[in-house]
């Protein structure tokens, strides 16, 4: 009698496995049905009465198509592999949200960290309030008993001090007239520092886990690569560790179980392709749900690649070692008949499809590098994007498993490049374009009135993406654009560079704030630095030296500067440090700072506060909220020409203490880190401090310099109980 044996996955489990492998279908999906189906021991074979041989067959060897009859304990095996395969991919899975949960735990943190910061904020302006009115009703008391104005003597913050070491003038004129920019930083350390150190006892535990965490290592000897905070590597080193724990888990070492290890491979990269994406979006939520720039999640961005990376390196290996190596025979006859041979096996579909997807993203990684990107910029953005297209194209054909999260990925860019990019925040413009004094660095400037906000963009029903503003409704200080000037060439007319902001930032304006005094409309001025090196640069600064106007289309603004100005804002002292071109991220937070008349709630400071309040030896000076110290170290005296000095004079105006130190191409690099610790320790500057401060650090400049005020904070962390430092690294890392 005819009789036909064929396993109905998932539908008809077969009795010789019993239930648990139906289960195992039903839970997982039918994918693997038809490598089930080869171990039933006569599959698509038709028999009356005896075992007769299937047509075009001879021998032992079945004709391709048709699989031979296995034992109970092949079978067993081949329950066993797709077993492990089906459970590894789940666990794979599962780390997506292990991800989520971390996100979830980085945006609480710093939610928590910000409304710490905000209401330090304001316990702070309501205690200067409080000093303010009291000092007022001292003053005119004085006047009614002298019968004459307060004399600029009797300042309402403290008197001026000079820094240790310098002889003070006996008589007032010459006292004013003490250049603090000439002070040497070659100094030995402050008495004050001294005192403090006098005072030090063991630090605690606490301390010393933040010094660490907050200290940066020297770079790695020999091939002089740069290292990020250790607080940053711990944080990379963790997330390896989690996909290495998820990749082994669950895991049978044996080598008949290989395949599990070199599939779970390239599952781990797919599952990571969304948050490698994600990393790399210019508009992404996780700046505005962490708080971290664009420069620190972007060196995140950098390690998931490189993992992303091994981890295909390791799945095709694996597959390929497996195939020609480790398996058996009768298990490369069962599960991939006719493709024996290494031509058939690279030749067929899938494999080719998972070829194109491992050298694009290898590709990718190889022009990613720092040596690769800053010598041929413009061909590593233009690879960057066709690679990644690419790579996401022959991983949608090469296993449908892979597709949602190809989906996920493709939308992510789509999204961030289509919608964010080309739409919505993009604003043509012309602007003027000089060669400085140095004759390698170009300004390009731009300035016109801040149009009104619409009202209605500003209600809460509103999505986000659409109250998003173009560089014509203002910025706020740090934040970068993405700059393109289709005058240079047809080539450059697709290219889009990115440049932090060197001016003052008059705000993402409110409808009620687009006007100033007497109902004039707020005036922007857009200043960008641009050192000419090859390719772009060096092709804007040819033009620059012919030209004095040009078109620009300018996207932007971009950064995540709130979380930056939230915490310097809640210190008592804030120390900003540049090193040549840095000046560009701490100039505007200086501005900032010292025109800051707002509360975290909108609330304005009273008129009598905006008012002038404290004269010295500079003439009369706005009223400080807080310390604001910039230390600008410049290789050529041309370079100060990088930012107005007349601009730089009504800072100090307002209050902000600057040292310039002579340049390094004539003195030699200034003691950077002495400067800075004395500023954390309360001197030298013209107003007394609190025993038990915050001080917040900015510094953004070259790798070097970076790492000197990083180890000086972490010491300070250590070692000064009266002093909580908290520090922040801007780092141009396109």
């Amino acid at each position: 009698m005819e009789a036909t044996h064929q396993l109905q996955c998932p539908d008809a489990p077969d009795p010789a496995y019993g239930p648990s492998l139906h289960t195992v279908l039903e839970k997982f999906g039918s994918f693997a049905c038809q490598l089930l189906n080869a171990t039933t021991k006569t599959p698509n074979t038709t028999t009356t009465g005896a075992n007769t041989p299937d047509k075009g067959g001879g021998g032992d060897d079945p004709p391709r198509g048709r699989f031979p009859p296995l034992d109970p304990e092949q079978r067993q095996y081949i329950f066993a592999l797709i077993k492990s395969i089906l459970t590894a991919r789940f666990i794979a899975l599962c780390y997506e949200f292990l991800i989520l949960f971390v996100i979830f735990v980085l945006a609480f943190r710093y939610k928590k960290q910000r409304r710490r910061d905000q209401l330090r904020y304001r316990a702070a302006l309501q205690a200067r309030r409080k000093s303010s009115t009291a000092s007022r009703v001292i003053q005119h008391t004085e006047a009614a008993a002298s019968g004459s104005s307060s004399s600029s003597s009797s300042s309402t913050i403290g008197v001026a001090t000079t820094p240790p070491g310098v002889a003070v003038p006996k008589d007032t004129a010459d006292a004013s007239s003490l250049d603090v920019e000439r002070v040497p930083l070659l100094s030995s350390r402050s008495h004050n520092a001294q005192q403090t150190k006098q005072k030090k006892g063991r630090p605690s535990r606490r301390r010393l886990l933040s010094s660490f965490l907050a200290r940066q290592p020297a770079p790695i000897p020999v091939v002089n690569k740069n290292l990020p905070s250790n607080g940053t590597s711990l944080f990379i080193i963790a997330w390896l560790f989690l996909n290495i724990f998820v990749h082994l888990l669950g895991l049978t070492f044996q080598w008949n179980f290989f395949f599990v290890f070199a599939d779970k491979a390239g599952a781990m990269f797919v599952v990571n392709l969304p948050l490698l994406y994600l990393l790399s979006a210019k508009n992404q939520p996780l700046r505005r749900w962490t708080g971290y720039s664009y420069e620190a999640l972007n060196i995140f961005h950098r390690r998931v690649g490189e993992y992303m990376c091994f981890l295909a390196a390791v799945h095709f290996s694996g597959m390929v070692l497996w195939q020609f190596v480790i398996a058996e025979e009768w298990l490369k006859r069962l599960a991939s008949p006719g493709l024996e041979s290494p031509k058939e096996f690279f030749s067929h579909p899938v494999i080719l499809y998972g070829l194109g997807a491992f050298v694009a993203y290898e590709v990718l990684y190889f022009s990613s590098l720092g040596s690769f990107r800053v010598r041929w910029y413009e061909t590593f953005l233009a690879m960057h994007v066709v690679l990644q297209a690419l790579g996401l194209g022959f991983l949608w054909f090469h296993f449908w498993t892979a597709r949602p999260f190809v989906l996920l990925s493709a939308g992510i860019f789509l999204v961030d490049r289509v919608i964010w990019r080309l739409g919505l925040k993009r604003t043509v413009m012309e602007a003027d374009v000089v060669v400085l004094e140095d004759g390698e660095t170009v300004l390009l400037s731009a300035d016109w009135d801040v149009p009104a906000v619409s009202q209605e963009r500003d209600r809460w029903w509103v999505p986000s993406f659409l109250r998003r503003r173009s560089i014509i409704y203002g910025w706020k200080p740090s934040d970068h654009v993405f700059l393109t000037v289709p005058a240079l060439g047809r080539s450059h007319a697709l290219q889009a560079h990115p440049f932090t902001i060197a001016s003052a930032a008059p705000g993402l304006l409110r409808p009620e704030d687009s006007t100033g005094e007497d109902n004039r409309p707020v005036h922007a001025w857009l200043s960008l630095l641009i050192r000419a090196q090859d390719g772009f640069t060096g092709d804007l600064l040819r033009y620059a030296e012919t030209h004095s106007r040009i078109n620009i289309r300018v996207d932007g603004p971009y950064g995540s500067s709130q979380a930056l100005m939230d915490m310097l804002r809640a210190q008592d002292s804030v120390i900003l440090v540049a090193g040549g071109s840095g000046i560009a991220v701490t100039s505007p937070l200086a501005w900032a700072l010292l025109n800051d008349t707002r509360d975290n709630d909108g609330i304005e400071d009273d008129e009598e506060d905006k008012r002038t309040v404290l004269t010295g030896s500079g003439g009369t000076q706005r009223r400080r909220k807080q310390r604001v110290q910039m230390l600008w170290v410049t290789h050529s005296r041309s370079h100060r020409s990088w930012i107005p000095q007349d601009r730089l004079g009504e800072m100090e105006q307002m209050g902000l203490h600057l040292v310039m130190p002579e340049p390094t191409e004539e003195v030699g690099r200034p003691d950077v880190a002495d400067t800075v610790e004395d500023w954390i320790q309360g001197g030298p500057y013209p107003v007394a401090v609190p025993a038990r401060r915050a001080v917040g650090v900015v510094v953004s400049g070259p790798d070097g310099l970076n790492r000197t005020v990083r180890n000086v904070c972490a010491d300070a962390i250590a070692l000064n109980e009266e002093v909580d430092v908290r520090v922040a690294v801007e780092k141009f890392g396109w």
